[in-house]
């Protein structure tokens, strides 16, 4: 009977969470086409898609240290489905462009109480079912977002640019009121995380290592995939649903990859060659984008990248605790999570600039360059946090 119930309640988070990142991604495929469309700059779609890295830097620390302290997860989850409600709702129904940057920065804030939604899930297993529950959590976190960046650019081709911002309301609509009948975790009783602790950890050499090359990965997905990628293919000619047809091909080998890196082959060839690849193919990826004259093309040089990005991001976060001690493991992954959001926002706005000074041309180069930087970085800086895996063939002299 326990078993049962467990399930529902299992069940139900993970319908409320394929919802919630439905609706802070069914207008991804389209929104930095969107704001061009309303007359905004490049520059101004780089504040855009960087705003919702930005306020999640800002509100991921102090959201997870305000829950901590009350006790309470469910009513974040709640709050984070009434933020994508808002903020789709600000894009959808005013079409200017201070309305976009403000909804996408509603959305960011959205985002923030992610950790919230992880921290109740994983209070419906046994402690020692953890790393499956957070396993399930990242399924559905997937799912959601497949689903959503398949679709958008359909449903805008077919019912116009708004019609996906106002789907998105719907869902999260109907997605917080069913977060109303998830079970609130079991409380326990402990000190809530201090500044100070994190600071303290925050100064883990390994740790700072890790989160910057984070920064440069989520630089390059942000700037591309969810920046100016889509504008790209918009001159080529592609359609809205075209552009949906773009994504997946951006994020389904980013699922691939992470699962890839589950397997013994980064054992194998040494985490930092894993990390350097991954950086290479990346910044290839990207640099090519300027040369393909199809929209074919474009989607193989989406795909690559994202595989390699794919690859690298598993292997930083697992670098991000692997040694940190227990205790202070969680407060490691969320300075991790806090600072790897300055790539987010830091990407999209940089490649912007660049692109109103010397076109989309000079952004994909500027973003290629980051990736080569990122893969030198990792070959000389690894090795020295002390938790790199040495590839087998060398663990064995």
């Amino acid at each position: 009977m326990r078993t049962v119930v467990e399930g529902k309640w299992r069940a139900l988070f993970g319908l409320v969470t394929i919802i919630y990142w439905f609706a802070l991604y069914i207008y991804v495929p389209i929104l930095p086409t969107y704001v061009t469309h309303l007359g905004g700059s490049l520059k101004m779609v780089g504040l855009v898609v960087g705003s919702y890295g930005l306020v999640q830097m800002l509100l991921r620390i102090p959201l997870g240290i305000w829950s901590d302290r009350i006790g309470k997860r469910k009513i974040f989850v709640t709050l984070g489905l009434l933020l994508a409600l808002a903020s789709s709702l600000t894009m959808g129904l005013f079409p200017n462009v201070t309305a976009i940057l403000i909804g996408r920065s509603l959305s960011g804030a959205a985002a923030a109480t992610w950790v919230s939604f992880t921290v109740l899930f994983s209070s419906y297993f046994p402690s020692q079912d953890a790393p499956r529950a957070m396993g399930l959590a990242m399924f559905y976190n997937s799912l959601g977002q497949m689903i959503a960046t398949s679709m958008g650019g359909y449903i805008a081709q077919a019912h116009g640019w708004q019609a996906p911002f106002l789907l998105g309301a719907i869902v999260a609509l109907g997605g917080a009121l069913l977060s109303l009948r998830l079970k609130e975790s079991n409380w326990i009783e402990r000190e809530p995380l201090k500044v100070s602790e994190l600071l303290a950890v925050g100064q883990e050499k390994g740790l700072l290592i890790v989160s910057g090359l984070a920064i440069l990965t989520q630089c390059m997905t942000f700037a591309t995939v969810y920046g100016f990628t889509p504008i790209y293919a918009e001159a080529l000619g592609a359609t809205p649903g075209e552009l949906s047809l773009l994504t997946f091909f951006s994020t389904l080998p980013v699922a691939l990859a992470a699962l890839s890196s589950s397997s013994g082959f980064v054992t194998r060839l040494g985490e930092e060659r894993v990390v350097f690849g991954g950086f290479i193919l990346g910044a290839l990826a990207a640099a090519i984008v300027p040369f393909t004259t199809t929209l074919s093309q474009l989607y193989v040089t989406q795909a690559i990248g994202s595989l390699g990005r794919g690859v690298v991001f598993p292997v930083l976060m697992g670098l991000s605790i692997k040694t940190v001690p227990e205790t202070k493991r969680a407060t490691a992954m969320g300075f991790f999570q806090a600072i790897y959001a300055l790539g987010m926002f830091g990407g999209p706005v940089l490649v912007g600039i660049i692109g109103d000074v010397s076109g989309l041309t000079g952004g994909f180069l500027a973003t290629g360059l980051i990736g080569v930087i990122g893969g030198g970085l990792a070959l000389w800086l690894l090795p020295a946090t002390g938790g790199v895996q040495r590839p087998l063939a060398q663990s064995q002299d």
